[in-house]
């Protein structure tokens, strides 16, 4: 199972989710991608051992993923103050991966009827989900 896992600005809810990842599921294989060098330092000293950075890796790392982990401005052109290009929302949004997708509610994009966590409790909620994928495909 390859989980992609895709963060940007400073890489705090990639680096959580990557811990919590190796923690609960040691078994996965893991790719980090983070839209700037910062987000893909922080993924990789969480415990990354495959990362790269920018639009390129993105493209590619979401065609070979079963499985990607994000926030929810992955898909969205502009988002993250301008770090998702529109290339990159397309590559996640398009391919065949099931997307785990973190409503943060910032950066001017709010989903309605999600109320609001902690990051804590929105990486917990996302591991869930991997969880109950991981399961139905064994």
């Amino acid at each position: 199972m390859n989980l992609l896992i895709i963060d940007g600005q400073g890489g705090q809810l990639g680096s959580g989710i990557i811990r919590a990842v190796l923690e609960r599921f040691p078994e996965v294989q893991i790719t980090a991608v983070g839209t700037n060098a910062t987000a893909t330092a922080a993924m990789v000293k969480a415990g990354a051992k495959k990362a790269a950075t920018g639009e390129n890796p993105v493209r590619v790392a979401s065609k070979k993923a079963d499985i990607i982990i994000g926030p929810i401005g992955i898909v969205i052109s502009d988002s993250m103050l301008g770090e998702i290009t529109p290339e990159m929302a397309r590559a996640v949004g398009s391919c065949d991966a099931v997307r785990i997708l973190i409503p943060m509610n910032k950066c001017e994009n709010i989903v309605a009827g999600v109320p609001m966590l902690s990051v804590s409790q929105l990486i917990e909620d996302a591991l869930n989900k991997l969880g109950e994928i991981l399961k139905n495909n064994s």
